[in-house]
């Protein structure tokens, strides 16, 4: 019995799943720096986990943050975060070992109030490898506890109306190292600031990034969208460049939130070629 078009169609896009679009963008350099490279799944919310994972392994990308309340996958009405049971847990597990893809933090995230609702979370986070919960609540001593005792960094998101850097270094000031920004250089565009300057401001309190570059919307002044690495105004390679002065190791984790799944598909290998041939230069 011969397949049938649609069977053909679907086996050539499992194929082409397989294939990286970005393999030629060589990650030595970044490895050399303590750079790593991942994508946020609100880049894929259009998409269900399952789904989108596996997009991250045709990007030949190997780190994932996870977002709360996406789909986990077609014809299933579960979605992915603290509350998954067991099941879909493990279905989790699953994918991300057959697709070689590492979960790596989680966000944006509340971080519940009193220590015991804290520590569910915190628990949660250790068995599922989390090393990065990336949330917009106020860090508490609390917090700064629970991250230490479970060896998990809580980084800062800011939007454009949100966390500016001075307000994160007032409240982490008396934090340990653990608790910092986690840099949305895209928001910070937005909000009208240099991004070079901030990250200069933040120096060792940058603990992780949801790293942007944007371009100004034709005619509408004050709104940018998300652009390849490297043609925006983000000023995207003088921002790695303070990065590796001020001795940054962790995540770089892209979060574009612009653009049909295609699209995407064509402008992340952009942003990855970017990532490396920069980070190759800064190595040297």
């Amino acid at each position: 019995m011969k397949p049938t078009k649609q069977v053909i169609i679907q086996i050539i896009i499992y194929l082409s799943l397989l294939i990286p679009v970005a393999q030629a963008a060589d990650s030595t350099a970044a490895d050399k720096l303590g750079w790593k490279l991942g994508v946020q799944c609100w880049t894929f919310r259009k998409l269900t986990f399952v789904e989108t994972v596996d997009r991250i392994h045709q990007l030949g990308l190997k780190y994932v943050e996870m977002f709360p309340g996406q789909k986990l996958k077609l014809d299933s009405d579960a979605v992915v975060g603290p509350d998954m049971p067991a099941d879909v847990t493990a279905e989790v597990k699953a994918k991300l070992k057959a697709a070689d893809v590492q979960l790596v933090s989680f966000g944006v995230t509340s971080i519940p109030e009193g220590e015991d609702t804290a520590r569910k979370l915190f628990e949660w986070a250790k068995k599922m490898g989390i090393e990065v919960i990336v949330t917009e609540t106020v860090p508490t001593e609390i917090i700064d506890k629970l991250s230490g005792e479970f060896g998990i960094k809580v980084a800062i998101h800011n939007h454009p109306t949100t966390w500016p850097p001075d307000q994160i270094l007032a409240a982490t000031k008396d934090l340990s190292p653990r608790i910092g920004s986690g840099a949305d250089t895209g928001h910070w565009k937005r909000a009208g600031f240099d991004t070079v300057e901030q990250i200069k401001k933040l120096g060792s309190r940058t603990i992780h990034s949801h790293f942007k570059d944007v371009a100004p919307v034709e005619g509408q002044p004050g709104n940018f969208l998300d652009a390849p690495w490297g043609t925006g105004q983000g000023n995207a390679a003088a921002m790695l460049t303070e990065l590796k002065n001020q001795g940054y190791q962790g995540y770089f984790i892209i979060e574009y939130e612009y653009g049909t799944v295609d699209e995407l598909m064509t402008n992340l290998p952009k942003c990855i070629l970017f990532f490396n041939q920069t980070a190759a230069q800064l190595a040297k």
